[in-house]
């Protein structure tokens, strides 16, 4: 997760659009630039910019807090599979239901990669409660759910279920088949 901030402070201090709620400190890409702008010209390190980086590739953590954070961070969902049998995981907050099952060897397609483009990683919530604390559907996942095969009530599409702390507990049921439209009973191995 640190790796993926740093990355964005990166990408935001090279396209110069770090703000806050002050005003703007960086601005567009031409004030981090001193005189004459070309593709070839260096930008002129400000006061600002130096503490704007400290405050985003700093790496100072508590070790107690660390590792009660990484607890706090993941919660538990089961995964009734075809045959009935049950997989409970641990799935870390923030990470959908797609990319969990592949991480943990649960047999749930995902043709598209979570694009949104096909309905072969849809679950079953079992319960009516954690239904009804997911976000609603977009229209396009309605789309696509419509194609799904043994469409219930409380269906979704596994990449559209994103972990939060109010899911734990949570159980997704597979259906008994999938419809895979681009080439029937071909079965994708997770990147």
């Amino acid at each position: 997760m640190l790796s993926r901030i740093s990355r964005l402070g990166v990408r935001l201090l090279r396209e110069g659009r770090v703000e806050t709620r002050a005003g703007n400190l960086l601005g567009s890409r031409g004030s981090l630039y001193q005189g004459h702008v070309n593709r070839h010209s260096s930008p002129v390190v400000t006061p600002t910019v130096l503490s704007l980086k400290n405050i985003l590739f700093s790496t100072a953590t508590s070790g107690d807090q660390d590792e009660s954070n990484q607890e706090k961070e993941k919660i538990s969902v089961t995964f009734v599979n075809k045959d009935g049998s049950e997989q409970t995981i641990s799935v870390p907050v923030g990470m959908s239901m797609l990319e969990a099952a592949h991480e943990n060897d649960i047999e749930l397609e995902g043709a598209c990669e979570g694009s949104l483009a096909c309905s072969t990683c849809h679950v079953i919530v079992m319960d009516v409660n954690y239904y009804n604390k997911l976000e609603d559907p977009t229209d396009e996942e309605n789309d696509m759910l419509d194609l799904a095969f043994g469409l219930t009530e409380t269906s979704r599409l596994g990449c559209q279920v994103i972990a939060r702390p109010e899911l734990d507990g949570m159980r997704l049921a597979l259906p008994a088949a999938t419809r895979n439209f681009a080439v029937d009973g071909y079965v994708p191995k997770p990147h």
